[in-house]
C-alpha cells in the first residue's frame, strides 16, 4: 500500500464513546461519551466501545488503535489496522469498535494511535471503580 508522509496529517480529536451510528446525510451520532470509566468491581468487562478519530490533512494512510495496562506493560486490545483516505483540504473519521474487552485493574489506560505503524498520539483513559472513587472522595471530605 502506498502511503504519504506523515506531516500532511493532522488528528483533530479523538473520542471515546459506546456506539457511533451513521445517519441521514453522512452525519455521525456519537452515543455515550465518555473520557472515564466508573464500574462497581473490578475486573471489569465492556461489551462494546468505539475509539473515533477525525483526521485533516491529505493522503492515504493505516491506522490502528491500541490500549496498553496502566503499567505500560501488556496490551489490553489491538484493533486490526484500516485504511483511509484525504482528499486534499478533507477530512476523515476513523472508527475502531472493541467488544468484549477487559480492563483488569484500576488506573491509567494509555489509548495509542498508530498511523503506517508509528505511534502517531496518546490519550489517556481512567478506569476505576466504585469503592475506590468512594474512598478517595471521603479522604478529600477529611482534608
Amino acid at each position: 500500500m502506498s502511503t504519504e508522509p506523515q506531516k500532511d496529517l493532522k488528528l483533530v480529536y479523538t473520542l471515546f464513546c459506546d456506539d457511533v451510528r451513521l445517519e441521514a446525510g453522512n452525519k455521525l451520532s456519537f452515543m455515550g461519551v465518555f473520557q472515564n470509566i466508573m464500574v462497581p468491581q473490578l475486573p471489569a468487562d465492556l461489551i462494546k466501545f468505539a475509539v473515533v478519530n477525525h483526521w485533516q490533512g491529505q493522503g492515504r494512510y493505516l491506522s490502528e488503535v491500541r490500549i496498553l495496562t496502566p503499567d505500560r506493560q501488556r496490551y489490553v486490545v489491538v484493533s486490526q489496522p484500516t485504511s483511509f483516505e484525504i482528499a486534499t483540504g478533507g477530512f476523515a473519521d476513523n472508527i475502531h469498535f472493541f467488544v468484549n474487552v477487559q480492563f483488569p485493574t484500576s488506573g491509567q489506560y494509555l489509548v495509542q494511535t498508530l498511523v503506517n505503524s508509528n505511534l502517531f498520539e496518546e490519550q489517556v483513559m481512567t478506569i476505576s471503580d466504585v469503592a475506590e472513587a468512594q474512598m478517595l472522595g471521603s479522604s478529600e471530605a477529611i482534608n
